[in-house]
């Protein structure tokens, strides 16, 4: 069966999704191919999209490995001076997101720039080789009892702004810029939207932290949103006096201006936030696409009340605090909007909105949200605006591989309810990637594709070594065809891929390799953020 198989759903899993994209035969009787028309134009029958370098083989080697004629350089480490406060580069690297430095201008300076990292988790094993704590003899119970340890935990996580600069022996961090900045587990965040000093988050209006920050977006205002994928670090980490529901919500970041106040915006839900990605609707409102990367978790977007003012900066800097929150469902090609006001569902089981958009995911399953194989990230391609939605696995399905699905909303305008979908890949054997995680689009509309697995010599992954990067062509006789890019090194995944405007820049960070690019005076290996070039990226 042809991976671009269109699936008119059926069910309440991505069971006929697994099935169908794996050749294991479609749950369903009502199918047609692929190359259906999107906004009026053939998928697959268009120009024709190739790889502009020569995909390398998967490898063990314990590097960042890239193709002929590609270098790469470290610009940030775990632990590195970024500025004369004292404040580091933060562990996990994970969303990178480049700012032009004439941005607020218009301008797309593709040699200068501001970057936004995440920092997704803490990693307290390592740390506690550098305090000199015995591992053997630690419980996370006792954590408080060890003040640097927890304060060292704090500190690597949420996200880093940086300020960076090209030059003539490659990309380098401007140290001590008043640009350069840290958001971590100690930063005061105001509350937004309906949630907002209500009961379910305790009365706050002001939250200590963001933590599990794993991808998120770039605004139309040129903010970041940060995304809080995991909240239970009281029972994962030991942290004391933690409130779990002041955290799983999507963070606003200004780049470019410090004493804005960070944000986390209620009215876009709380569950385990993979990412954003924000587009607008035919009559100017703004729209965020999110998954939930959770097995058995539903696929949302989000749309603003208000609409979108290209002229004005400042005047959108509420448009996320108001507007409705929807949930796929994948039986009825529809969104279903998670509105307390109007949903009798809703009604019997929740309070208020409030309580909604504080437990969304229970709401989402509530109204008939497709329970999908952990979505991941999510993109919207940037020629005909169809959605893809990266699933990158659920072993309780016996989905080992994953895919990525894209959708097509009614009449092209992402405030329909109603939408198509097809099995764009398939992870396993015939496509050759495996658990797609970060996505991200060239101008061509090529899309480039990073792994999120952990490979041993004896495991289901064993054959595909080392996380790597794809690039996949979403038009033309390629379509669909996996390159690989790179590969990283041992223990790692490489993560958060995004382009400068000229395309001569990759930006990707390394993720918790083993032992590659070691912290000093230590065995372990450090989450770092690399510059690739050298060659084409599209």
């Amino acid at each position: 069966m042809d991976r671009r198989l269109f699936l008119t759903y059926v069910g309440s899993s991505t069971a006929a999704l697994v099935a169908a994209s794996s050749g294991i035969g479609a749950l369903t009787g009502n199918a047609m191919t692929g190359d259906h028309l999107i906004n009026g134009q053939p998928s697959g029958k268009g120009k024709s999209l190739t790889s502009p370098f020569k995909s390398i083989s998967r490898t063990w080697e314990n590097d960042v490995v890239l193709p002929k004629g590609y270098n790469y350089s470290i610009i940030a480490s775990y632990g590195d001076k970024i500025n004369s406060l004292g404040e580091k580069f933060g562990d996990a690297a994970d969303l990178t997101v480049y700012f032009p430095m004439d941005s607020l201008k218009g301008g797309s300076n593709s040699e200068e720039g501001l970057i936004w990292v995440n920092h997704e988790f803490p990693e307290p094993e390592n740390y506690m080789k550098i305090l000199g704590i015995n591992e053997s003899t630690f419980k996370k119970e006792n954590l408080a009892n060890y003040p640097e340890l927890l304060k060292m935990e704090k500190e690597a996580v949420g996200g880093s702004v940086i300020h960076v600069k090209k030059e003539k022996d490659g990309w380098k961090l401007v140290v001590d810029d008043t640009y350069n900045r840290r958001v971590d587990g100690n930063t005061l965040i105001e509350l937004t939207g309906p949630a907002r000093g209500s009961k379910y988050v305790n009365g706050a209006k002001t939250v200590v932290g963001s933590l599990g920050n794993c991808s998120g977006g770039r605004t139309l205002w040129n903010t970041v949103l940060s995304c809080e994928e995991n909240t239970e670090y009281g029972d994962d980490y030991g942290w004391p006096n933690f409130t779990d529901e002041h955290y799983g919500w999507v963070v606003e970041v200004d780049p470019f201006d410090p004493k804005r106040p960070v944000r986390k915006h209620t009215a876009l839900g709380r569950f385990a936030h993979e990412n954003t990605a924000m587009g607008l609707t035919n009559d100017g409102r703004v729209v965020v696409y999110m998954g939930d990367d959770k097995g058995d978790a539903c696929f949302y977007k989000f749309i603003s009340s208000k609409k979108f003012n290209p002229a004005n900066r400042e005047a959108n800097f509420d448009i996320l605090e108001s507007g409705t929150l929807y949930v796929a469902s994948m039986k009825e090609q529809k969104w279903i909007a998670l509105d307390h006001a109007t949903n009798s569902k809703l009604q019997e089981q929740f309070a208020d909105q409030a309580d909604v958009l504080t437990n969304a995911r229970a709401a989402g399953k509530a109204v008939g949200g497709t329970l999908l194989d952990r979505p991941e990230d999510v993109e919207i391609h940037p020629h005909d605006g169809s959605v893809f939605l990266a699933l990158t696995n659920n072993t309780g399905h016996g989905n080992f591989h994953g895919q990525i699905v894209r959708f097509v909303p009614a009449n092209g305008d992402h405030a329909s309810e109603a939408f198509t979908f097809e099995v764009f890949v398939a992870g396993g054997q015939q496509s050759g990637i495996t658990c797609p995680d970060n996505l991200h689009f060239d101008s061509k509309g090529n899309l480039w594709v990073v792994e999120d697995f952990g490979a041993s010599e004896t495991n289901q992954y064993a054959a595909y070594k080392n996380c790597g990067v794809f690039m996949i062509p979403t038009d033309g006789k390629q379509y669909g065809e996996p390159f690989q890019f790179a590969s990283g090194p041992k223990g790692s995944e490489l993560t958060g891929p995004w382009l400068t405007p000229d395309e001569k820049t990759l930006f990707l960070d390394v993720q918790h390799p083993s032992t590659w690019n070691q912290y000093p005076g230590q065995t372990f290996g450090r989450s770092c953020l690399v510059a690739v070039q050298g060659g084409s990226f599209k």
